[in-house]
């Protein structure tokens, strides 16, 4: 089988959608399925392209098997909405006219941005193949949450043709049951919604030695160190995270943030502004380094704003920290925290609560409550392991494959 996958982010990004995107189809290609990737030039999140890459008209490359098609796009910082819009509807526009050229048996289309879902849509209708229709984020409602649109006719507009792209695909494949139940919710049938979470590459991701010596380069022997490893957006609160950090009295716990994205510059400037000493910022590393700098990290931070609809995320930071050991703070209610609980893997506190922040942060480093958080982390990862979920995608796959291939067959044989 051969399968058409639009995605807007993809290796060497190392954001999330990258990953899962990389993983999964790493994977179908092992067991023998031809995977074709249709991105954009790698260029999140500062809107410049990566060393060794341009952002040529069209240009092929292999990576692990996968054959990777990018396309040119308007590039832009990750900020901003009239630009990004320019940035993802330039990508869509591109990933149409050349995935018509392309031949496979299903195309997958991941979103957010959801302007990829509309490349899709249009390419299976020219070349009647089936779609699904991955949603890792609902647009345009988050776009809404995190005040990136206020106009509330543009954002009604949008919401149609998202419901429209729901009800055309032949499958939905969401990341969380919260998701599910919304889509239900608003009169999408459920026996077309699957539900694939995120997970980690326990491979990659696993229990290991502190790096001592990248803990002697950073000066931070004898610390507990609390680290956010991922983008710095309007979603995640980090100006929050920041205030709260002032009013830390424990000298041994120190904050190690890790990444970039809209509003690094602006958290870096507070954090001067308020004289933190207790505080590190680091550019983003390949996603191969990623485990060594999670080593030297005590507690995985993964705040969001709080919103009503970020109930209805996970945040993929969970599943790798819980791989290597790391129990998580999570400032995020809803199904992650359901989760987390669960498992017993950290400590959930009030998104935005500095109080609670400071309590729960407390409470994780004492001993018996983190080698506690320890156990449930090594229980999270052996569930959520990335490799069987892209399996389980992939059966969702053939079912749509099949199932498309015997109702032409019965079309034809009427005829």
């Amino acid at each position: 089988m051969k399968i058409l996958f639009l995605t807007d982010n993809f290796p060497p990004e190392v954001n999330a959608p990258a990953t899962r995107t990389y993983e999964h189809c790493k994977y179908w290609v092992t067991l023998g399925y031809e995977v074709i990737v249709l991105t954009c030039n790698p260029n999140f999140p500062h809107g410049k392209t990566y060393a060794g890459y341009k952002n040529k008209l069209y240009q092929e490359e292999f990576i692990d098997g996968v054959k990777v098609i990018r396309v040119w796009s308007y590039m832009t910082e990750n900020k901003g909405f009239t630009k990004r819009i320019l940035d993802y509807s330039s990508y869509a526009l591109m990933a149409f006219f050349v995935g018509i050229f392309q031949k496979f048996d299903l195309i997958i289309a991941t979103s957010p941005q959801f302007f990829t879902t509309w490349s899709a849509w249009g390419i299976s209708k020219i070349k009647s193949k089936p779609w699904i229709f991955e949603l890792r984020d609902i647009w345009p409602e988050s776009l809404k949450t995190v005040g990136a649109m206020k106009h509330e006719k543009v954002l009604r507009f949008l919401e149609k043709i998202e419901l429209g792209l729901y009800r055309d695909a032949e499958h939905v494949i969401v990341v969380t049951n919260a998701f599910k139940k919304n889509l239900i919710s608003r009169g999408i049938n459920k026996d077309k919604i699957s539900v694939i979470t995120n997970g980690a590459n326990n491979k990659l991701f696993n229990i290991r030695p502190k790096d001592e010596y990248l803990l002697m380069e950073l000066k931070l022997n004898n610390k507990f160190i609390v680290g956010y490893i991922g983008t710095h957006g309007m979603a995640h609160s980090l100006d929050f995270i920041v205030k709260s950090i002032a009013k830390v009295v424990d000298k041994e716990i120190h904050f190690l943030f890790i990444g970039d994205g809209a509003i690094k510059k602006e958290i870096v400037t507070l954090t001067n502004k308020l004289a933190l000493e207790n505080v590190t910022f680091l550019n983003p590393v390949v996603k191969e380094e990623v485990p060594r700098y999670l080593s030297i990290c005590d507690v995985s931070l993964a705040p969001l704003k709080n919103r009503d609809n970020f109930k209805e995320v996970i945040p993929s930071k969970i599943f790798e920290a819980s791989a290597m050991g790391k129990p998580t703070l999570l400032g995020v209610r809803g199904e992650a925290q359901n989760l987390l609980e669960k498992y017993n893997a950290g400590m959930c506190f009030l998104p935005e609560d500095t109080d609670d922040f400071l309590l729960k942060l407390t409470a994780l480093k004492e001993k018996k409550n983190y080698l506690a958080c320890q156990q449930g982390c090594v229980k999270l990862a052996n569930d959520y392991d990335r490799g069987s979920l892209a399996k389980k995608m992939l059966v969702i796959i053939d079912k749509v494959v099949d199932y498309t291939l015997s109702t032409k067959k019965v079309k034809t044989s009427i005829n």
